[in-house]
């Protein structure tokens, strides 16, 4: 990938896809494509096929997706795997059909079997049955592993499928109904701030562990294996560092200075125990992390404060 190279970032808007193209804008790549979803609905193949055959991208980021937490998931099952189906598919086949030299596309981590051993290596996926909490979403994020690797297999087609751990950061949502978990606790927090509540409900037992990793390390680490050849098909990206969901609700307490008390909800969900990943591929290869989760979450509540969210 060089400088001057054609680049299409899909979901540019997004969590991910928005701190891909900082980065790329950083490191000085100057013919950037994005696209609105107004301007370019990926679910839609005749408009898919136009934009391909008019801007001719080299190098594609499918950052593109219907993503939400578990509330959204258990709701809108049905959209999230129908949308994510059909961008998915498109994106992929268009992109082989008209000489894409390199395709990364973003899987979950929440593909991965709700019980396998941890940490989840790349090996695991499709060897024990899903998460029920994000079942649509994880069956639709496995059918584009595997059209890739497919494609891969059958037409050389050069394309990586990257599974990062959870990510967040700039560009997350804050939306009360489809937020992820540090951005949804983020908001009620700074709503029972504001409100002067004395105390503030978490989904779950607060027990869970999970990996955060920001998005723009898993940018940085989009750019670093888009540039850097592999024979893999599928890699994680995280940053190897747990902390369980009490741990990670009293941290957003203290950087959004919320002094009530936190009431965990044993009667809702808490969703896959551990998923932690196995990033021990692409730390051989070079890369490491290096954004905190305390300076990440500073950042994004900082981020948040000058939101229309806020």
């Amino acid at each position: 990938m060089k400088q001057d190279s054609k680049i299409y970032v899909a979901g540019h808007t997004g969590l991910v896809g928005s701190s891909i193209l900082g980065a790329l804008s950083d490191n000085g790549f100057s013919e950037i494509i994005t696209r609105t979803h107004k301007e370019l609905d990926l679910a839609n193949r005749s408009q898919v096929e136009q934009f391909f055959a008019s801007e001719k991208p080299e190098y594609v980021f499918l950052a593109a997706a219907r993503v939400g937490g578990i509330l959204a998931n258990k709701t809108l099952g049905g959209d999230f795997i129908r949308e994510n189906l059909y961008i998915q598919t498109n994106a992929i086949d268009i992109s082989y059909r008209t000489g894409v030299k390199k395709f990364i596309f973003i899987g979950s981590n929440c593909a991965y079997p709700r019980l396998s051993p941890k940490p989840l290596k790349e090996e695991y996926l499709l060897t024990g049955e899903l998460e029920p909490t994000n079942l649509p979403f994880a069956v639709a994020k496995i059918a584009g592993i595997k059209m890739c690797e497919a494609y891969k297999n059958q037409f050389g087609f050069n394309a990586l499928t990257i599974m990062p751990s959870s990510v967040y950061g700039p560009g997350d949502s804050f939306h009360s109904e489809e937020s992820h978990v540090i951005t949804g606790m983020m908001r009620r927090f700074h709503e029972e701030k504001s409100r002067n509540e004395g105390n503030a409900a978490i989904w779950g037992s607060g027990e869970p562990l999970r990996e955060f990793i920001n998005s723009k390390d898993l940018a940085r680490a989009c750019i670093f294996l888009m540039q850097n050849q592999t024979d893999l098909d599928l890699i994680n990206v995280g940053t190897s560092e747990e902390v369980s969901i009490k741990e990670l609700a009293v941290l957003i307490k203290k950087v959004v200075g919320f002094s009530g008390d936190l009431i965990f909800d044993r009667s809702k969900p808490d969703g896959m125990q551990r998923k932690l990943l196995d990033s021990s591929r692409i730390f051989e290869m070079g890369w490491r992390p290096s954004i905190t989760l305390e300076t990440g979450l500073r950042e994004l509540y900082e981020t948040f404060l000058t939101s229309k969210d806020a």
